[in-house]
């Protein structure tokens, strides 16, 4: 027996926290993409750069002494500011040292989020299709995934489903508005029942708002931070890096009451402890000056979605324009009855374009549901290539 045989076989049993996970689906397509050359509308990044004002304040703080540690809770300039944002968008008051917390992306906030206050043998409500982050980060905090299925083609909440799970052991449940992988977005009315049956079983509502700003057709974002009675148990979540097109940055931040900030501090400060120093100072400089950014946000990407739909019109793919994100939902029913998580790899070695399948997104898939979902984040080259090539299936 060799060396390495006898050491192999001294180590201790290897039991895996999240034995049915591998590599996520956004990195699969994006190498599948890559190896074939193929054009990338699988991972929600822009294939464009962030503001040039912004790109430069990030090159003045790399120079001007800006790149030791920033505090563990965030820059003060870049929580002040965002505060200030929160304020004008929003009418909340909320406070910068004790409510608002900086995280290297939106995923790590949303993990602090959940080891905060699950605890094993709680339970927590997660909507399919769901982002693939939070039945993971539930698993490892010893609590339970409640998935509950969203129903196409409207993917709006099934209340009278949500209240049949609901019972003293549910911790919190998971909203995510304008919504990932179906661009659905949520409405004042439902958020508001959402927030009633919260007060009722005395649940934590966990919001993923990092695509707050990409919001089409005149509509209003509801945010838990508009209404104090949500905001009171939420922990609001979002990312810089979908709002800037920066999101190899990875700059996300969450609000939260300040005991449940308190909470999540300590976790925060255990995964990351702080985020980075110069391109905090930089969104916080770029956030004051240049509001109109995220003001004019949702045009900029309605020209988009507007843009692609028309490009595909030709096409035998059915589809509802996006209410939000920059994500599409494709049907392709009327092409092939192949399930979609080996109609996605086929498509990008046969057509070169990268899709991502919608059954990812599930802990159980509905078997008769025939959805891609596409990116537009990208540039009119790129979505015109694209469109030519689905249209000639």
């Amino acid at each position: 027996m060799t060396e390495a045989a006898v050491a192999s076989e001294a180590l201790p049993a290897l039991e895996s926290k999240l034995p049915a996970v591998g590599t996520t689906i956004f990195t699969v397509m994006s190498q599948l993409a890559q190896a074939h050359g193929a054009l990338n509308l699988s991972q929600g990044f822009p294939d464009f750069d962030g503001p040039a004002a912004l790109l430069d304040r990030v090159s003045h703080y790399l120079h001007h002494g800006a790149n030791q540690y920033a505090p563990m809770m965030g820059a003060s300039a870049l929580r002040e500011a965002l505060a200030e944002k929160i304020a004008a968008d929003y009418g909340a008051v909320v406070d910068p040292d004790q409510e608002i917390t900086i995280t290297s992306g939106a995923t790590e906030a949303l993990f602090c989020a959940v080891q905060a206050v699950v605890r094993p043998g709680d339970e927590v409500v997660i909507f399919d299709p769901a982002y693939d982050s939070y039945d993971p980060a539930v698993v490892m905090a010893g609590g339970t995934p409640v998935h509950l299925a969203l129903a196409a083609p409207s993917f709006e909440i099934d209340f009278d489903a949500l209240e049949a799970v609901l019972s003293s052991r549910t911790r919190a449940v998971v909203i995510n508005t304008p919504h990932n992988p179906t661009g659905t977005v949520l409405s004042e009315a439902a958020l508001l029942r959402l927030g009633a049956l919260a007060e009722r079983y005395g649940f934590w509502i966990l919001s993923d708002e990092v695509y707050e700003h990409i919001i089409f057709d005149g509509q209003r974002h509801e945010s838990v931070l508009r209404h104090p009675q949500l905001a009171a148990r939420s922990f609001m979540v979002s990312s810089l890096g979908k709002t800037y097109h920066t999101t190899g940055w990875k700059i996300g931040y969450c609000v939260a009451p300040a005991a449940l900030t308190a909470e999540f501090r300590k976790i925060h400060q255990y995964v990351t402890f702080c985020t980075h120093h110069p391109t905090q100072l930089a969104h916080a400089d770029f956030l004051r000056e240049h509001p109109e950014h995220h003001r004019e946000l949702p045009a900029f990407y309605e020209a988009k979605r507007d843009r692609l739909a028309e490009l595909l019109a030709p096409s035998r793919f059915h589809f509802t324009p996006s209410a939000g994100t920059y994500f599409q939902l494709i049907d392709y029913r009327d092409i092939s009855d192949e399930p979609d998580h080996l109609l996605a790899p086929r498509l990008t070695e046969s057509i070169g374009v990268a899709t991502i399948p919608v059954s990812v997104f599930y802990a159980d898939p509905p078997k008769d549901q025939r959805l891609l979902r596409l990116c537009f984040c990208k540039d009119e080259a790129t979505l015109e290539q694209a469109a030519e090539r689905l249209c000639a299936i």
